[in-house]
């Protein structure tokens, strides 16, 4: 189911460095159109290349994330709880596994159509939801809104949520059973595994 949300999320955004000081919604579309752009141009993402694939993850999308506050957010009172060392951790092993399911979702890309929604939005918003749709071919419109937080050079993605699935409330409950069961340290081996299988 996650990778299915990520997949989905990775259509409508890159990288929001190059657009900064926009509007959230703009900023969603501009980005959009650059990261498909990209994928249509090369023929070696096309063809799967990894590292090609894994360098337009990092480039385009990972840097539109709030890591510090998403970290924050699923793992609640654990991270209150965590040690500096744990956070640190965390936040690097977290942040690959994104990078490496992002890779996974680029080069599955085919041609898939994002219509945007109207933004509804005070000018005193500190946080906002742009609302897309993904438009495949044979199948059901998806809803994909992005909740993204004003930051004081633009906006950053603090949680994204797919059919009314979010994607930090996904993570919450994963992690919170692990950590439950086996401790902070425990999920961070956990991620560092995943992470070197999927280096493999």
């Amino acid at each position: 189911m996650l990778k299915n949300i990520i997949f989905l999320c990775v259509l409508s955004f890159a990288s929001a460095n190059v657009f900064a000081n926009i509007g959230p919604d703009e900023l969603v579309r501009k980005t959009a159109d650059d990261v498909i752009s990209t994928i249509k141009q090369d023929k070696d993402i096309q063809a799967g290349d990894t590292s090609k694939i894994y360098k337009l993850a990092e480039e385009k999308i990972l840097p539109n994330f709030d890591f510090e506050r998403i970290s924050r957010l699923v793992l609640g009172k654990a991270w209150r709880k965590a040690t500096d060392k744990q956070k640190t951790e965390f936040k690097y092993e977290f942040k690959n596994l994104l990078l490496r399911t992002y890779a996974v979702a680029l080069s599955k890309y085919k041609d898939q159509k994002i219509e945007y929604k109207p933004l509804r939005m005070k000018p005193t918003d500190e946080i906002v939801t742009v609302k897309t749709e993904i438009i495949q071919s044979g199948g059901q419109p998806i809803d994909v809104d992005y909740a993204l937080a004003k930051q004081d050079d633009g906006w950053l993605v603090i949680d994204i949520i797919i059919e009314g699935v979010s994607l930090v409330t996904n993570y919450r409950s994963q992690f919170a059973s692990e950590i439950k069961k086996n401790g902070m340290d425990s999920l961070i081996i956990e991620l560092a595994k995943k992470n070197k299988t999927n280096d493999s």
